[in-house]
Formats: C-alpha cells, sequence, structure tokens
C-alpha cells in the first residue's frame, strides 16, 4: 500500500501549504510507506469521540497528523533527524488514541502510551533497514521531546502543538477556519529563540497571533468540555470491560484499526457493553451534573489536560509572549484556564 496514491484532497492542499512551495522529500514518503506507520491511519485523531453524533467531525487520521508534523519539522529545520523524530512521534498511539490515556489513569499529561515508540521502531525491520541506509540511530528519531522545534512544554508552540490547532480547526475537531487562514497564519511563522535561549516557532505579527489565540481557546475549551471528556471515558470504560472479559487485548489496540475494534465491540453477547455502546453512538447531548446520576450512563469528568498555547510574538523592540503584550490574548487564554465542568457527565 502507497498512501500518496490514495491521500485526500484535503491533505494534499493542506500539506502543500505545510511545504510552503518545496517538494515533498521523498525520505519522508519511504519512511510513511511503511507498515507501522501505514497502521497509523486506521485511527483517528479524535480518540473515538467522532464514532458518536455528539462528537461527529471529518476524518483525520494519526498518519495523516504525524505526515503533518513532519512537514512542519522539515519546513522549519531541513533536518532530516528532527523530520523524522516528528513522524514517528505517534507510531505506538493505540486505536482510540488518548481515550486508553483515560484508561490507564493518565488524565492530565495523556503521554501513557509513548513509551513503546522505541520498541515499535526497533522493531520494525523496513524503519531499520532505511534508518540504518541513512546513518541515523535509533535513539536521535524515537523522542522528539528532545527538538524543541518539534515538541515543548506547554504553553509554548512546536509543531506538533501548531499542527492539531490548525488541523483540528480545519473540521478534525470544528470548522473554525479555511485552508487560505491557515495559510496566512503559517507564513506568519518564523523560529525565535525564546527565554531559556532554545529555538521556537512563533509570529511576527501580533493581529495574526491574536487570531490564531483566538482559535485556539475555542478548540481548548473543546477538549476540556464535557461532550469530550465524557466520551473519552466511555471509550476507556468500554475498552476495559472488553479488556477484562478478554474480547480485546493490548496488542490489538496497537495491531487493529478501530473499525476492526468497533465491530467486536457491536457484536460483544457480554453484558449490556454492545447496547451501551449504540446508545452511546446515537446519543447527541452530553448532560452535567453536580451530582452522580444513577439508572443514566454516568461518568466523574472533573480530570483532563488543559491544552492551551501562549505564542512568541516578535515586535519590533522585542520577543515576547502575546499574554504579556495583548489583553485581547491574556483574556482568551485565562477563559481556558479557568474553564471547568460540573463533576459528572451523562446520557439519557
Amino acid at each position: 500500500m502507497n498512501y500518496f496514491n490514495n491521500i485526500s484532497d484535503f491533505c494534499r492542499e493542506y500539506f502543500e501549504i505545510l511545504l510552503a512551495g518545496e517538494e515533498m522529500p521523498e525520505f519522508i514518503k519511504e519512511y510513511v510507506n511503511t507498515p507501522e506507520m501505514l497502521k497509523q491511519n486506521g485511527i483517528g485523531v479524535r480518540s473515538g469521540v467522532n464514532y458518536s453524533k455528539i462528537g461527529e467531525c471529518d476524518w483525520y487520521s494519526s498518519l495523516d497528523h504525524s505526515i503533518a508534523v513532519a512537514l512542519v519539522v522539515w519546513h522549519f529545520t531541513h533536518d532530516k533527524k528532527q523530520t523524522l523524530a516528528g513522524l514517528f512521534h505517534d507510531i505506538a498511539t493505540p486505536a482510540f488514541k488518548h481515550s486508553i490515556d483515560f484508561m490507564n489513569g493518565d488524565y492530565e499529561n495523556q503521554e501513557s502510551t509513548e513509551e513503546y515508540t522505541t520498541k515499535i521502531i526497533r522493531e520494525s525491520k523496513e524503519i531499520m533497514t532505511l534508518l540504518n541506509r541513512d546513518g541515523i540511530q535509533l535513539e536521535e528519531v524515537d523522542d522528539y521531546h528532545i527538538y524543541p522545534i518539534a515538541d515543548n512544554d506547554t504553553p509554548r508552540l512546536a509543531a506538533d502543538r501548531l499542527e492539531y490547532t490548525m488541523s483540528n480547526g480545519l473540521g478534525a475537531f470544528k470548522k473554525l477556519w479555511t485552508l487560505e487562514d491557515v495559510k496566512e497564519i503559517y507564513q506568519n511563522i518564523v523560529v525565535l529563540e525564546n527565554e531559556d535561549g532554545l529555538p521556537e516557532v512563533g509570529f511576527t505579527d501580533l493581529a495574526i497571533a491574536e487570531k490564531f489565540v483566538k482559535t485556539m481557546k475555542q478548540l481548548s475549551i473543546g477538549y476540556m468540555n464535557a461532550d469530550t471528556k465524557f466520551c473519552m471515558q466511555f471509550v476507556a470504560d468500554t475498552m476495559r470491560q472488553m479488556s477484562d472479559k478478554g474480547l480485546v487485548t493490548v496488542k490489538d489496540l496497537y495491531t487493529s484499526t478501530e473499525v476492526e475494534i468497533i465491530e467486536k465491540i457491536e457484536n460483544c453477547k457480554e453484558g449490556n457493553i454492545a447496547g451501551n455502546f449504540q446508545k452511546w453512538r446515537e446519543a447527541n447531548t452530553v448532560y452535567e451534573s453536580d451530582e452522580k446520576v444513577e439508572g443514566k450512563i454516568c461518568f466523574n469528568i472533573e480530570r483532563a489536560k488543559t491544552r492551551y498555547i501562549n505564542p512568541l510574538v516578535k515586535t519590533p523592540e522585542e520577543t515576547k509572549r502575546i499574554k504579556d503584550i495583548s489583553k485581547v490574548a491574556e483574556e482568551e487564554i485565562q477563559e481556558v484556564l479557568n474553564y471547568k465542568t460540573k463533576k459528572y457527565g451523562y446520557i439519557l
């Protein structure tokens, strides 16, 4: 299978923006078309939330996201090792993505599955052959956290955080802007030096940075709202029940597509797993309550990762965080930090 023979029109146009006039590097195509990377094409970026009417959105796969991150890193560094680290950063993503972090109790960091990254790359004959050909060591590409252009700590801006904000705003989560909006934002971004003397991508125009932060706020609240947290907890709970009954294994999460696992859930004859799953898929609304609601599918939804961005902006005088130079952006960011749901979420 060749990913690029079946690429969607949306991804083709979006990737062209990220390439900024350059051709797609051949080495990226070669690494993408390995079994371990192609498996990510059957995993969505919405952690399973999109399979319910509550969270319907455009399909965008973990592989689409990984390629886009790699293209952003390539654009700003033209460094093969950093680009591959960006490409591989989600290679250990299981079916239903961060909902499995919820299953593992990792509500706030959502990094519980990353430990498998090195193992998956090391055990891939195809990837290791390419790395050996290119004279690249495994430890140079198996942890994108070592490259600040690829990844850094919240609320700083890096390729991963920039990419999922752009693609989520294009419809992978909510339709908040157009490809032209994204092009305007992307063309305004450059590599700056942050407070620690490290490279970090940021903006050269305050108005465009404010536009970015406004959409970031809408997305960030969406990541933490009752709909998202309830659905992720529901998927996590369903997978835990399937696992406890021996109907889905940990290996299945890393070798099966989400559609294949959903088929197992829907065909499950144990208890009310299939019935509740169908009820969730047809639900349109998550209701909130300060008290647990008996007799309903109800979960505690207090905890979640706070995802927000306080990007650098280069002014004629200096480079500063937008929160320090824009009252509008400061208020948008504070709204994210203050956001809370009620304790429980449930569906009728």
